[in-house]
């Protein structure tokens, strides 16, 4: 068993965070649990036997503070815009391994230029141990090896379930900034709907559009191809809303926050085949997102005209989550990892989804 007393999830009383921290506890840990909200923080920890610190990132001496005798942080905290600088610049001065569950291509950007100071102060910064970003990392790490110097890499997935409230969030503080690929090595700003193709899927081809999506920072880092494109699978309606919704979002913060238009993300980006995620006062659907299926492909090309595509197929976004995270904490906790900046194929090897029980089958590399 982890030591309870050597690693945290901080956020745990957000929808994925408590997900987390159930499922930890069902594999005896005793993880502590932390967050803002003290009364919900105290409650989630009575619900499920575990130590608690309850602690805002406004304070940098109360952040330290709080930080006292960890190893690890894993931050399920979102939108991670918001909260993964105060913390990782924290745990470099105390010397705690800093991971997130983060799709943010900022966050990625973030620690990547936190490297050199991760090295010496010997912390790991790993951001995306989640279903953002390890299914499409590992993916892009298995193409990448499969051909002689791949100069391209598109990535594509269908819905990753129901949208929670905390995604959502996610969600429409970047739509306003519009989209952004990697050209030539660099990060390039496009319009929201850049591109919009047909994505072979295994279980059939669906209509995509690109998306600035967390691979788009942490592929390149991964597998050093300097051209990069993310897809997502959508219904042709929400591709249309695309076009007046970002500029919608653009009038202010006011708009940006509004509940309603979280909700009419959620509504518009989770999948007709399914429950949306219900997030009552009192608790939440343990089950709501349970059940849906997640295919991720990619596609790798180079100079010589060689081009290689393979696909995986796993759980619901938020089942992956789970089962990533606690892998990447478990893994960090009891092996002996290079510090500095890194991304989940990197520090655990492109088949390290394979370790991770029931959540992905890979179906195999597709020279064309």
């Amino acid at each position: 068993m982890i030591d309870a007393t050597r690693w945290m999830i901080y956020g745990a009383n957000g929808y994925t965070g408590r997900r987390i921290a159930e499922q930890a506890v069902a594999l005896g840990y005793r993880p502590i649990l932390a967050g803002r909200n003290r009364e919900a923080v105290v409650a989630l920890a009575a619900s499920l036997d575990c130590p608690y610190r309850v602690f805002s990132l406004d304070s940098r001496e109360d952040l330290q503070g709080s930080l006292a005798g960890l190893r690890l942080v894993l931050n399920c905290a979102g939108p991670f815009s918001q909260t993964a600088r105060q913390m990782m610049e924290a745990y470099l001065k105390t010397g705690v391994h800093y991971l997130d569950i983060a799709g943010e291509i900022d966050v990625f950007e973030l620690a990547a230029s936190l490297d050199a100071e991760a090295q010496k102060r010997g912390v790991v910064l790993l951001p995306g141990v989640g279903f953002d970003v390890v299914p499409s990392d590992c993916l892009a790490a298995k193409l990448a090896a499969s051909i002689d110097r791949p100069t391209h890499l598109v990535l594509a997935f269908t819905s990753i379930g129901c949208i929670s409230k905390g995604t959502a969030r996610t969600i429409c503080e970047f739509l306003p900034k519009g989209g952004l690929i990697r050209q030539d090595g660099k990060l390039k700003r496009v319009s929201l709907k850049y591109r919009v193709r047909e994505i072979p899927f295994p279980r059939g081809s669906k209509v995509a559009v690109t998306i600035p999506w967390g691979d788009v920072a942490s592929a390149w880092y991964t597998t050093g191809i300097p051209n990069i494109e993310v897809y997502s699978a959508l219904s042709r309606k929400a591709i249309r809303v695309m076009s007046w919704v970002t500029p919608l979002l653009s009038l202010g913060t006011m708009v940006t926050s509004n509940s309603m238009l979280e909700t009419a993300i959620r509504n518009l980006l989770s999948p007709r085949d399914g429950n949306a995620i219900r997030e009552p006062p009192a608790g939440h659907d343990r089950t709501s997102g349970v059940g849906f299926t997640t295919e991720v492909w990619g596609e790798v090309r180079n100079a010589a005209g060689e081009i290689a595509a393979g696909a995986m197929t796993t759980r619901d976004g938020y089942t992956v989550t789970v089962a990533t995270s606690l892998a990447s904490v478990q893994r960090i906790l009891k092996e002996s990892l290079s510090p500095g900046f890194t991304t989940p194929a990197r520090a655990f090897g492109p088949d390290f989804i394979d370790s991770v029980p029931g959540v992905k089958s890979f179906e195999g590399l597709v020279s064309v």
